[in-house]
C-alpha cells in the first residue's frame, strides 16, 4: 500500500522561555526528527535544530528563522526548497582576534569536511554591542547598540553573492558562578542568550529577505561535573557555528507571496502545528489557529510562560508528550479522526 502524502507540519518551540524540551542546546532535535518522520514534511526554526557542534541533516526538515517562519504561517512568504545555499559569514568587530580565528577555522572545517558552499566573510564596521536582558516572566531578550552596523554588513554579503547569512556576535561572558548560568547548566533555567539571538536573526532576515541564523561568540566555561545533558552540546568546541552553517546550507529560499513556483510550500499547505501548551501566544501559532490549522498543544513541555488554550480560547488537540503529538500528526496524515482514538468515545453532536 502506498504511504499517505506528506502533511506539512509546523513545530514551534519558542526561544528563551526555558522549555523542558527544546529550551537548551539543540535538545529539540529528537522531537524534530520524530515529527518529520510522522509528517513527512516539517518546518521548524533554528532554536529547535541548533546544537553547537552537533546537527542533524534531514531533507524532510525545513530550517526557517523565526521571523520568516511567522511570515510563512501568516501566508506572506512561501518556502522554496533548494539544493544548497551559499552561506556568507558575518563576524562582529567586537570579537577578539583569537576567537574570531576560531570561527573562521570552524567555517573552513565545514567547507572541507561537509562540502558546504560558504563565503564570503565580512566583519562589521563597528562592534555590535550586545546586551542581555530578562523579562518579568523570566524569558530572555536583548538589545544591540549598533543594529546599523549589522545591516550594513549583511548588505555587503548579499552584494557579494551570499544567499544566506550566518551571524556571529560577541556576547557578554557569563560569570561562571552566576545563579542563572548555574541553573541553566543544571537543566532548570532559561537560556540567557536565546532572546538576544532571536533579535539579531529577526532583524537581519526582515531587512534582507534571506535565511539568517546566529551563533554567539563566547569565552569557554570551566568544566562542570554536574552539567545537564541538555546543555552539554555547548561544551564540545570553541564555537557554536557548525550547526548554523549546516542548517542554513539547505534552508529554503524565502519567496514573497503570491509565489507561483510549483515546488513552493505555502502557509495554506500546513496540516498541523505543534507547540508547548503554555506557549501558544506566538505569531505563527495564532496565524495558524486563525486559519483553522489543527493545533497540537504539548502539555508535557513546561516553560516559564502560561499562555495556554484556555487563556486564548483556542481549540486544541492536547498531547501529553511529543511522542503523543507525533501520533496525532500521523493520524491527521492518514485521515484518521484523533477523537476516534480516545476513550470514552464521545458521541456525535
Amino acid at each position: 500500500m502506498n504511504a499517505a502524502p506528506p502533511l506539512p507540519t509546523l513545530l514551534v518551540i519558542p526561544t528563551g522561555i526555558g522549555c523542558a524540551l527544546g529550551g537548551y542546546a539543540g535538545d529539540g532535535l529528537p522531537a524534530a526528527r520524530l515529527l518529520a518522520a510522522a509528517s513527512g514534511c516539517l518546518i521548524t526554526h533554528p532554536n529547535v535544530m541548533n546544537a553547537a557542534s552537533l546537527y542533524w541533516s534531514d531533507r524532510r526538515i525545513h530550517y526557517v528563522e523565526g521571523w520568516s517562519l511567522d511570515r510563512f504561517a501568516a501566508g506572506a512568504l512561501a518556502l522554496r526548497p533548494v539544493p544548497s545555499q551559499r552561506v556568507g559569514l558575518l563576524l562582529d568587530a567586537g570579537i577578539e582576534p583569537d576567537l574570531a580565528l576560531r570561527h573562521r577555522q570552524a567555517a573552513e572545517a565545514c567547507r572541507a569536511s561537509l562540502g558546504l558552499r560558504l563565503g564570503p566573510i565580512t566583519v562589521t564596521d563597528a562592534p555590535l554591542g550586545v546586551s542581555l536582558r530578562r523579562g518579568p516572566s523570566g524569558a530572555s531578550w536583548g538589545t544591540l547598540d549598533r543594529p546599523d552596523a549589522l545591516l550594513r554588513a549583511g548588505e555587503r554579503l548579499v552584494a557579494a553573492g551570499a544567499s544566506a547569512i550566518a551571524v556571529v556576535a560577541r556576547f557578554p561572558d557569563d560569570d561562571p558562578g552566576s545563579e542563572a548560568l548555574t541553573a541553566y547548566r543544571a537543566g532548570s533555567g532559561v537560556d540567557a542568550l536565546a532572546g538576544a539571538e532571536a533579535v539579531i536573526s529577526h532583524l537581519l532576515s526582515r531587512h534582507l529577505g534571506i535565511p539568517c541564523a546566529h551563533a554567539p561568540a563566547l569565552a569557554p566555561l570551566p568544566l562542570d561535573p554536574t552539567l545537564d545533558a541538555r546543555a552539554a552540546a555547548e561544551e564540545l568546541g570553541h564555537t557554536f557555528l557548525p550547526c548554523v552553517l549546516v542548517g542554513l546550507s539547505r534552508a529554503p529560499e524565502l519567496v514573497p507571496e503570491p509565489a507561483t513556483h510549483p515546488d513552493c510550500l505555502h502557509g495554506d499547505d500546513l496540516g498541523a502545528v505543534v507547540a508547548p501548551a503554555g506557549a501558544l501566544g506566538g505569531a505563527a501559532v495564532l496565524a495558524c489557529a486563525e486559519r483553522g490549522v489543527p493545533l497540537i498543544a504539548v502539555e508535557g513541555n513546561p516553560c516559564v510562560l502560561n499562555v495556554d488554550a484556555a487563556a486564548l480560547e483556542l481549540p486544541v488537540l492536547a498531547a501529553a508528550s511529543v511522542v503523543e503529538a507525533a501520533g496525532l500528526v500521523l493520524a491527521l496524515r492518514e485521515g484518521i479522526d484523533p477523537g476516534s482514538l480516545r476513550r470514552p468515545l464521545a458521541g456525535l453532536a
